[in-house]
């Protein structure tokens, strides 16, 4: 009579090999983190839009006019792309906004990563809208008031013909950033706040032993 086969006293360890829990990434946690960080500066960036829509409306040329009894009379001899010039003010204005934005941003080390992008994406794009609105407020065309009066002197408005410009600062500002990235070997980007971790997983639960069968 043959014996019968005696159980394992523990069943074989069936569990897949998986990376140790200090070694995944938490992203969602990560982006949690990030994100009081990245509406600051996304915040701060829609604030940047007033100067720089000062310095649109102080800088654009413009052209002059003169009211007289026949109609205006233009003063000067202003160039036939005044308002292209000031298309391309707004453009640099932009990009100088945009270069200082990603410096700003990539300086943030305790938040580098995908949340900071979007917050510097999103914050760019408010300082141009914001610039836009300064701009075109403060240098809003003569009134019908003033063009009915004769002998007075009034200026053409400040406006944007081009939207696509209002592009220009995020590009820019994730550009810089991007260079930052890719100039940066380490694949934490050199953040100094390490991101949370997780817990540790709990151990297998490893089955009772089984009695031996009877003979």
């Amino acid at each position: 009579m043959s014996t019968p086969p005696v159980a394992p006293d523990r069943a074989p360890d069936a569990t897949p090999l998986l990376p140790a829990p200090a070694d995944r990434w938490c992203g969602r946690a990560e982006l949690r983190a990030d994100l009081p960080r990245a509406a600051w500066l996304a915040l701060g960036l829609a604030v940047a839009g007033v100067p720089a829509g000062l310095l649109w409306w102080a800088i654009a040329p413009r052209a002059d006019f003169r009211i007289t009894e026949d109609g205006p009379a233009v003063i000067g001899t202003p160039s036939v792309e005044v308002q292209m010039a000031g298309d391309g003010i707004f453009v640099l204005v932009l990009a100088g906004v945009g270069v200082l934005a990603g410096l700003v941003a990539w300086a943030v080390r305790r938040a580098r990563g995908v949340t900071i992008l979007a917050g510097l994406a999103v914050g760019t794009l408010l300082t141009g809208l914001v610039a836009w609105g300064v701009g075109t407020l403060l240098g809003r065309g003569p009134s019908e008031a003033e063009l009915a009066e004769v002998g007075a002197v009034v200026t053409t408005p400040l406006g944007l013909d081009s939207v696509a410009a209002l592009a220009v600062a995020p590009f820019v500002a994730l550009l810089v950033y991007l260079l930052g990235v890719i100039l940066n070997a380490e694949d934490g980007l050199g953040r100094t706040e390490p991101g949370p971790v997780p817990p540790p997983a709990p151990p297998p639960e490893v089955p009772a032993s089984l009695p031996p069968a009877a003979p």
